[in-house]
């Protein structure tokens, strides 16, 4: 099976001395808290990228879209947005459901609960062709749903990063080489778009992630990808900050990433393995940003925390949060912040393999928390597990990410949620896995 480029070489580390540094690896993690990987979503078809939320109420959503036929709805098109829902935060679900059948396939799944009421959930994804942008609000915990547009247009758009505080909900995406937002005040019913970055040089951005602080300032982070040489230009990772709703921006170089990873084996393209953002802000207005880059073009790269008191003028100077050595390939941050001080994350990296075979890297889901804003964390734990008969889930790993991006939340008891996806390859089979714990 194709596996990934990066990994741990015996050319370079004797076979014993090998074994022994994974050894050590696996050792070194915690006992995980955690609950064991659970399958949610349809036992047909593929599920990728899932996106998550929780309430003050005991409900946890899980969106996701349905690569396959969906039962009792012949209208719905692959792939079709689904919805997961828990009463009990996440100790039983319902089961899965089309939220708005449509005929040419919806993609990219946002789901976020206003932090305010900490009641009313918004969703947002890609639909006709991916030129619309569908934003979704539910008053009854995800029964029913009224929907806008933050966008419809003639060109393709990407990647739909969805943040709500109050009235104020914000959706930012790309045109190639534009990042734009679409900012409402209305809750959701009507928008308004603006460029975030009009200066920008020719090149494909990539919306990551998004907050809104307790004084209504809106915070986008986002990378800006070479459409041109794309192996060998540096990646920049921003933080775009607007203080008047949505009508300005100024943005901040955050880092810069080496040229992404290839991972033609995996059927993905360029741009897949690289740098990603993820934002969040606790109660208190901190923010906090996770990303992963590299320091070598193509070459592996790791994960980085930093955190911001000052309302996103000036950042810490970036931290490695992951234990894994130098030359272990990472990617696909999350991240969710609660009461102050209180930010928690996960990440994927490969730095186990598969046994008996060090030759060949596994990829692992891995989490680590806060209580003082990331100046002291707890040990790693690996929330990936084994599970049985999926020939892409061995003991120590599964094959590849299955999606570029997945999600973490915090529910109305402080307990941890996460849901990611796991497959074969970038392409198929795959679907979906949740945990929960502290």
């Amino acid at each position: 099976m194709p596996t990934s480029r990066f990994h741990l070489s015996s050319r370079t580390v004797p076979h014993t001395a090998l074994l022994l540094v994974l050894f050590c690896a696996q050792a070194a993690l915690a006992v995980s808290a955690f609950s064991p990987q659970l399958r949610l979503g349809y036992r047909t078809g593929d599920q990728w990228e899932p996106a998550i939320a929780a309430d003050g109420h005991g409900h946890v959503y899980v969106l996701y879209p349905q690569y396959g036929a969906v039962p009792g709805c012949p209208t719905c098109t692959a792939p079709s947005m689904n919805l997961l829902i828990s009463d009990d935060n996440g100790a039983s679900w319902r089961g899965s459901r089309p939220v708005l059948p449509f005929p040419t396939g919806q993609f990219d799944p946002q789901v976020v609960v206003d932090p305010v009421d900490r009641q009313t959930v918004y969703a947002s994804w890609l639909q006709n062709n991916k030129r619309d942008i569908v934003v979704a609000r539910s008053l009854d915990y995800g029964r029913n749903w009224s929907f806008s547009w933050a966008e419809r247009g003639r060109e393709e758009t990407d990647k739909p990063v969805l943040t709500v505080r109050g009235a104020d909900v914000y959706v930012g995406f790309n045109r190639e080489e534009k990042f734009l937002v679409a900012a409402s005040h209305d809750a959701g019913q009507t928008f308004r778009v603006a460029l975030v970055n009009p200066n920008a040089e020719r090149g494909s951005s990539l919306a990551g992630g998004a907050t809104i602080d307790p004084w209504g300032n809106v915070f986008f982070g986002w990378t800006a990808y070479a459409r041109q040489e794309m192996r060998t230009r540096a990646v920049s990772v921003f933080i775009s900050r607007s203080a008047d709703g949505g009508r300005t921006w100024n943005t901040l170089l955050l880092d810069q990433s080496s040229a992404p990873p290839e991972c033609e084996a995996e059927g993905c393209g360029n741009g897949f393995l690289g740098a990603q953002i993820a934002l969040a802000s606790d109660t208190a207005g901190a923010l906090y940003a996770l990303w992963n880059a590299g320091a070598v073009n193509g070459g592996p790269e790791r994960i980085y925390f930093s955190s911001s008191t000052s309302g996103g003028a000036t950042w810490s100077a970036r931290s490695s949060v992951s234990a894994a050595g130098r030359e272990v390939e990472h990617g696909f941050p999350a991240i969710v912040a609660g009461a102050p001080g209180d930010v928690r994350i996960a990440w994927m990296d490969a730095r186990l393999s598969e046994a008996g075979h060090p030759e060949h890297p596994l990829w692992n889901t891995f989490y680590r928390s806060s209580t003082n804003g990331g100046a002291t964390w707890s040990d790693e734990a690996r929330l990936s597990g084994p599970v049985r008969n999926y020939d892409y889930i061995l003991s120590t790993g599964f094959r590849f990410p299955f999606g570029d991006y997945f999600g973490l939340a915090i529910d109305s008891e402080g307990n941890t949620h996460a849901v990611w996806g796991e497959g074969q390859d970038y392409k198929s089979p795959g679907s979906i896995w949740y945990t929960r714990g502290r």
